[in-house]
């Protein structure tokens, strides 16, 4: 090992020392750096595939409306060496027509495994206690990266009877095989190429960005880091594919603060969720809440005549209506007021999340909401 390696790895240790000292685990608000932001260039991939899942126990593809499944039977056996003349039509229904994929980890070597879901493309019943016969996977490049075979995992079940009604749990059409695909090539990665690495942050915020920028300059020196924008911080690393690795570990266990979220309240139209932000405030600002509920009554009321009379007896409707008007509670917000206030002077009124919406929306108008109101 050359003095200049040695002299580097010395500097990172004592570095990593003194962070330990000044930045313990516990630290207040403060995130691992590996936790808000990842290295530009260190992703994964997708990859996809066709294929045949056989052995099921007659609830596969029927052929008739599934004529593809046919087609990849006849192509897979010709490849075998079996021959299926033209003009037969088998009636299959333990096999089914099947897509694959899965994600391809950054730096996957050739020989390791990874898991596939498997996942029906037919009008396959269920997927339960098939295999998959072996199915190239290929990213987006055209290449095969993968290859998937195996015995299911199929978390539902479908039970159908002769009338046509059926029970089906959780969905039978898709399973998973566990360690299901063997890599057979590589990606290329650029993780050791070039004397600078990106750390992009998971969600863009300058102060965030500038802070990290800062925390890396203060634990290895002025210069070494730089932010490139709101999400991007570019870092000075050492060429050498070890070093880096070592250099990577030390700058994703830094602890920085990030900066504050945006103020803003997001509201779930479907559920009636509201969720509001800790920076959330109101300007001054006076809500009257109140609720009015009309009931209708109908009833019939009979007229009958007396004995002997000459009348007949009428059915009349009589209807009756009833307005009841809730008490209409006003409550005034200071200046600033903050989240716990707002939802105690909410709750204090018995605002619905319905209500709760509608007065958002009316501070938005008034220009005494300092948010931004986001209807999901």
């Amino acid at each position: 090992m050359s003095k200049n390696i040695r002299t580097v790895l010395i500097v990172w240790a004592l570095a990593v020392l003194v962070l330990s000292l000044v930045l313990p685990s516990g630290t207040g608000a403060a995130e691992r750096v590996k936790d808000m932001a990842s290295v530009a260039g260190v992703r994964s991939n997708q990859l996809v595939g066709y294929g045949l899942v056989v052995g099921l126990d007659g609830t596969g593809d029927q052929t008739t409306q599934a004529p593809f499944t046919v087609q990849s039977l006849k192509n897979m056996l010709g490849q075998l060496g079996v021959t299926v003349p033209s003009n037969v039509n088998p009636q299959l229904r333990n096999v089914a027509a099947v897509m694959i994929h899965a994600d391809l980890p950054p730096f996957a070597k050739q020989g390791q495994t990874i898991d596939v879901t498997v996942s029906s493309i037919g009008n396959a019943g269920s997927l339960r206690g098939g295999t998959l016969l072996m199915t190239p996977l290929k990213g987006a490049d055209g290449q095969t990266y993968a290859i998937a075979q195996g015995n299911l995992i199929v978390g539902g079940f479908g039970v159908a009877g002769a009338d046509g009604s059926r029970v089906s749990v959780n969905v039978p059409s898709v399973g998973r095989i566990p360690n299901g695909a063997t890599v057979e090539r590589e990606v290329p990665s650029a993780f050791a190429q070039g004397d600078y690495v990106t750390l992009n942050l998971h969600r863009h915020d300058f102060t965030s960005a500038n802070r990290l920028s800062d925390a890396i300059n203060d634990a290895l020196g002025p210069g070494t880091a730089r932010p490139l924008d709101g999400s991007s911080v570019r870092v000075s690393a050492p060429r050498d594919p070890g070093q880096r690795v070592s250099f990577i570990s030390l700058l994703e266990n830094l602890r920085v603060q990030p900066g504050e979220p945006p103020a803003k309240v997001i509201v779930n139209s479907r559920t009636g969720t509201v969720v509001i932000g800790s920076n959330v405030r109101v300007m001054p600002a006076a809500v009257s809440h109140g609720s009015m509920t009309v009931t209708i009554t109908e009833r019939a009321q009979v007229s009958q005549p007396a004995p002997l009379a000459a009348g007949e007896t009428v059915v009349t409707p009589q209807t009756d209506i009833e307005v009841t008007e809730g008490d209409g509670r006003m409550f005034l917000f200071s200046p600033g007021v903050t989240l716990d206030e707002i939802v105690r002077a909410v709750n204090q009124v018995g605002a619905a999340p319905g209500d709760l919406v509608s007065i958002l929306e009316a501070l938005r108008e008034a220009g005494a909401l300092r948010a931004e109101l986001i209807v999901i």
